[in-house]
């Protein structure tokens, strides 16, 4: 395992990604940078921002307090996890075999023909032992899944909550996904890294099937 995770003696608690009741947003004030040139924090610190100047969520990191909440996404769990193709219920390594990494995606090929083909996602990858135990216990999925492999998975943007100025400080316009050169990303706190999926193919789950997996 590589960093902090929810996982405790090989049993998951709760994915690595999913934030928890005690972190919380942090209180982070808001401004308009100057010469109008978007927005950033009051008192803002290197790290607040990726290698592409994006500005992102700053959220308590408390992995093993509270309760998960599963519905919620520790934005920056999410970012390391697509960043560095992580399983986003373990923390070790994705799945990759020369077919390309692997995801587990909630089935929508009806949504248009080859399906995931160019599919924006937000969701990390995942390793195949991992894949069962999602299966078993995310209420999503088990409302239908498929499992994928993925030759090309370009950082393509970010998903986060797009502002405007105000006249106090900065207002909140809307939930935005914008790729990385758009010029509105300047006014975007972002909350998740996006990667098109691109070369994608099916795997049955059978073929990942590993005798460890929980039943």
């Amino acid at each position: 395992m590589t960093g902090t995770n929810i996982a405790q003696s090989n049993r998951i608690v709760a994915p690595y990604v999913t934030a928890t009741t005690a972190e919380q947003d942090l209180k982070c004030g808001l401004v308009v940078r100057p010469g109008g040139l978007g927005i950033g924090y009051a008192q803002e610190l290197p790290g607040d921002r990726d290698q592409l100047g994006v500005l992102w969520q700053k959220v308590a990191e408390r992995p093993k307090e509270g309760k998960p909440e599963f519905a919620r996404v520790h934005p920056a769990r999410q970012r390391r996890a697509m960043n560095e193709l992580l399983c986003q219920v373990c923390a070790g390594p994705a799945d990759q075999t020369p077919d390309g990494v692997l995801w587990l995606l909630r089935d929508h090929r009806e949504d248009w023909p080859r399906w995931p083909e160019g599919m924006a996602s937000v969701e990390p990858p995942i390793c195949a032992r991992c894949v069962a135990i999602s299966l078993k216990r995310c209420p999503a999925l088990q409302r239908g899944a498929v499992a994928v492999r993925v030759r090309s998975f370009a950082v393509v943007g970010v998903r986060g909550t797009l502002y405007r100025p105000g006249m106090f400080a900065p207002t909140p316009i809307a939930a935005s996904e914008l790729n990385y050169g758009n010029p509105k990303i300047r006014w975007l706190v972002a909350v998740a890294l996006i990667r098109e999926l691109r070369g994608c193919s099916f795997v049955p789950f059978d073929e990942l099937r590993d005798p460890m997996d929980v039943k």
